[in-house]
């Protein structure tokens, strides 16, 4: 088969293969820490200040890797990049399996979160090449990829208690080790099953890249707006389960509910195409984090199955469109051979944003009104952030040349 044909005559599954990346580098190695977090805290005696810390590790890390990545995809290519970043991920979090200490624990968040960003920016380009060749199906094909986050949540919420469980019948000493160690090689065995249909994308740098720039200042609100979503998102993303079982609900409702939000940003990819493809300046960033707002606040409003399991769908259904949204908006503005340096901009104030998010949120929620203070918080920045996001415009040919 040539290099290229399989894009061209099976767009789905070179797509679907594509989203492996992003199980990987989001639904596997970060979203599933919101699982291990209460076991972790209660074996090891964290803090929320300290539990939230790890997923700041890991987003500090995701910010160094976001800044190296483009001069990677360079040199390598973006294929390199992403098979080398998810080979890298599993690795890490095989690791988490052997260790305690929490320093250790946060080094390896670092790196996990440094090979997370190789993946995610590099598969994002490759899907939005990938709907270059498709124009018809843009949207669908570049939500589709961020929608294979998706497969890695419900993954976890299914994996997870089960190796918990495994491990706790045959006595071991720290449960969630087993859980790391599954995660790990499940993330080396979609490693495998993407490589093939990924080299069937071109993943070069255009010859004519130095002639199209990303100006900052041309996407100001846009990236502020972003900032903000990676403030607000993350807190729900790494507090929710423990809120949960802090109100009492049963572990298998917990499992039920975590899965269905992993189906939703799944369903996501073809809910949102349509809007991702029609608008050019920031209104789709706005409009989803209004509504992530509003799924953050449900658990804080009611415990009541009802307002969870809607909390749970409407945020699943939304938050990785999010990020699909700024692709559409780098697509929508910038030349091709100008995407990777949109991408990886992007990428990089939300990385910033995760950055501060899990540690504020932690810190607020140690202190009186506990994990709903904390998540009223994140709440608040998705709000902001959809005010911000709503004063983008489309930015005009000149400004991108």
């Amino acid at each position: 088969m040539k290099n290229g044909t399989l894009a061209i005559r099976h767009p789905l599954l070179t797509a679907l293969a594509l989203s492996l990346g992003a199980a990987v580098s989001l639904g596997l190695s970060r979203f599933s820490y919101a699982l291990l977090l209460p076991p972790m805290r209660a074996d090891l005696g964290w803090s929320y200040l300290l539990a939230g810390a790890m997923n700041t590790a890991n987003a500090f890390g995701y910010f160094i890797g976001a800044l190296i990545t483009p001069t990677l995809m360079r040199f390598c290519g973006a294929q390199t990049a992403l098979i080398g970043g998810a080979l890298l991920t599993g690795v890490f979090m095989l690791l988490s399996g052997f260790v305690t200490d929490a320093d250790m624990l946060l080094l390896q968040r670092v790196l996990a979160g440094i090979a997370s960003a190789f993946i995610f920016i590099s598969g994002g380009v490759l899907a939005a090449r990938l709907g270059a060749i498709h124009t018809g199906r843009t949207g669908f094909l570049i939500g589709l990829y961020y929608g294979g986050t998706g497969f890695g949540i419900t993954l976890s919420a299914l994996l997870v208690p089960i190796t918990l469980g495994a491990a706790v019948t045959h006595d071991a000493a720290h449960a969630w080790q087993w859980a790391w160690l599954a995660l790990g090689a499940v993330c080396l065995l979609m490693t495998l099953l993407m490589a093939l249909p990924a080299s069937h994308v071109d993943g070069t740098t255009p010859a004519t890249a130095g002639h199209a720039h990303f100006r900052v200042r041309s996407f100001g609100f846009g990236l502020a707006g972003y900032f903000m979503f990676g403030v607000g998102y993350i807190g729900y993303m790494t507090f929710v389960i423990a809120l949960l079982k802090e109100q009492g609900m049963q572990a298998s409702v917990i499992t039920l509910f975590y899965a269905a939000l992993g189906i939703a940003v799944v369903a996501s990819s073809r809910i949102w195409a349509g809007m991702l493809d029609r608008f050019k300046g920031g209104q789709s960033l706005a409009i989803l984090n209004a509504l992530l707002a509003v799924a953050t606040l449900l658990p804080v409003l009611s415990a009541a199955p009802v307002a969870v399991f809607a909390s749970g769908i409407l945020f699943g259904a939304v938050f990785l469109s999010v990020v699909a949204s700024t692709t559409a908006l780098v697509r929508h503005n910038l030349p091709p051979q100008a995407w990777s340096a949109g991408i990886s901009g992007f990428t990089t104030v939300f990385a910033f944003g995760q950055i501060v998010g899990p540690t504020m949120v932690g810190w607020i929620s140690d202190s009186a009104g506990g994990l709903r203070r904390g998540l009223v918080f994140s709440a608040v920045a998705l709000l902001i952030g959809a005010l911000l996001a709503s004063r983008q415009r489309a930015v005009p040919h000149q400004d991108t040349v």
